[in-house]
């Protein structure tokens, strides 16, 4: 029928018909089999589409890492912008590093006590992943058979199956998440910490301290997992873990200079580049689809499906709802409406929905947002009035709303309100300690923040040699020609 149609197609866009014509039989051809394939063997079917989610999804949370980049660089005076940006592509390297050598091994490995995993160096793809890849370059049908079908088919002293996705997937996925928490501490400290320092305390944060928290909640055996934990995407394991850590920063280095005025007041410091943080923001909202979309951990079924499909409405409700709520409460709060506060109100939406975007009702997706956005811009007002400067609000927008939305999961998905708490209060009372004493000893080691008059010139030209809006001027006594 679709061939006779095209047929009928006037003479001057026949040769495209013909092609169109050709390709659909082409694909229907090659499709024949493979879909008989999948009907033959939809455990590889399921293991191809999980491991597929896993690396679109985690690339996407990739992207996340420029989100931060234009939003935090934005957020600065120009004389920093070079050093936001060398910060966090500095941060991505050293996460996926401290991750790959020692971090997803302390995250995923066997489980001490609950407590901690094993120390899993180098992780990386599993035997029968590399008996797989062994039969294809040898080019044996028959070996690339017999080693697929081992890879789908393993199963567990409980008969379940031990690989549906790749084992190296599943360390690409998990990699991106670190070094988004480490992103939310550069924001909050910005313009007044050293370089190698701020990237010392980033290696112990994404190598250690990370994995520590994510092993409590996100591997089987953790003590938080035992007890029935809700964290879907990682309010808290994510966004509280950064949350805390920066809030020790902020302490323990001080303000900007001249942030505060003799009486206590707080001098303005608009963004630098309003357009910069709300490209960033845009960026950050598209990559939180994968952030939450993917931690569905599963596209072989169509449950997953459509769960993954909940989760994206609600995850986008979430967001839009913040911005709204924010602009909505910025007048009476700042005395205008505050396109900052709009765009960590948009933030803090997604932070809240992430523990637990899983649900169908999705009005409740719309109140937890608001209610971030809320929490978020009363944060920001009641940061400035105890003199805690945070660049960018990324302690109200991540660590007072993903605390909220850690909370909310038991009234949206039956978590248990005591153990969400417990959770929210076990790992602040972990991670804010060691954060702090990490900061303190480095200020008093190496002396953690910029010298005042490097402070004052900025970063970029005291520290780098290179300034993101470099001016081109002549000397009078230089020779040039016109």
């Amino acid at each position: 029928m679709a061939l006779r149609a095209l047929a009928t197609v006037s003479f001057r866009r026949r040769p495209v018909a013909v092609a169109l014509a050709l390709i659909l039989t082409l694909v229907f051809v090659l499709a024949r089999p493979a879909v008989a394939r999948a009907a033959g063997h939809s455990d590889e079917l399921e293991f191809v589409l999980n491991t597929f989610s896993f690396l679109v999804w985690g690339a996407l949370i990739m992207w996340m890492c420029a989100g931060f980049t234009m939003l935090e660089s934005g957020s600065v005076r120009t004389k920093n912008a070079s050093m936001i940006c060398l910060k966090n592509i500095g941060i991505y390297s050293i996460a996926g590093l401290a991750f790959f050598f020692v971090g997803y091994g302390l995250m995923y490995g066997e489980s001490v006590g609950g407590v901690i995993g094993s120390l899993d160096l180098m992780h990386g793809a599993s035997d029968a992943e590399i008996a797989l890849l062994d039969a294809v370059d040898a080019e044996d049908d028959a070996a690339i058979a017999s080693a697929t079908d081992a890879l789908i088919n393993e199963t567990d002293s409980d008969g379940n199956l031990v690989n549906t996705f790749s084992t190296t997937s599943d360390w690409f996925f998990q990699m991106v998440f670190v070094a988004t928490a480490a992103s939310i501490v550069s924001g909050a400290v910005a313009e007044r910490v050293k370089l190698w320092p701020f990237f010392f305390l980033t290696l112990v944060l994404t190598a250690v301290i990370y994995p520590i928290v994510g092993s409590w909640i996100w591997n089987e055996d953790g003590w938080l997992a035992n007890l029935d934990f809700v964290d879907f995407a990682g309010s808290t394991v994510v966004h509280g873990t950064g949350g805390w850590a920066a809030l020790a920063g902020v302490l323990v280095i001080g303000p900007r200079l001249g942030k505060y005025r003799s009486d206590g007041t707080a001098r303005p410091t608009p963004p630098s580049n309003v357009l910069l943080v709300t490209l960033g923001v845009f960026i950050l909202w598209f990559g939180w689809f994968g952030f939450n979309g993917g931690s569905q951990l599963a596209l072989g079924t169509a449950a997953d499906v459509v769960s993954m499909a909940q989760v994206l409405v609600n995850t986008n409700l979430a967001a839009a709802a913040g911005v709204v709520t924010a602009l909505a409460i910025s007048r009476p709060i700042f005395g205008r409406v505050d396109l900052f506060a709009g765009l960590n109100g948009s933030i803090a939406g997604l932070v809240a929905i992430t523990a637990a975007p899983n649900f169908t009702n999705h009005l409740w997706a719309i109140i937890i947002g608001a209610i971030g956005a809320l929490i978020c811009t009363l944060g920001l007002k009641f940061l400035e009035k105890v003199r805690l400067d945070d660049v960018v609000g990324a302690i109200p927008a991540h660590l007072f709303a993903g605390i909220w939305g850690t909370v909310a999961a038991s009234f949206t998905v039956g978590a248990n309100f005591g153990v969400q708490l417990l959770g929210v209060l076990v790992v602040g009372v972990f991670v804010f300690p060691v954060s702090w004493v990490l900061w303190w000893g480095l200020h008093k080691l190496v002396h953690i923040r910029v010298e005042p008059e490097i402070e004052r010139l900025g970063q970029d030209a005291g520290e780098l040699g290179l300034e993101s809006y470099p001016e081109f001027v002549l000397m009078p006594e230089e020779d040039y020609t016109d």
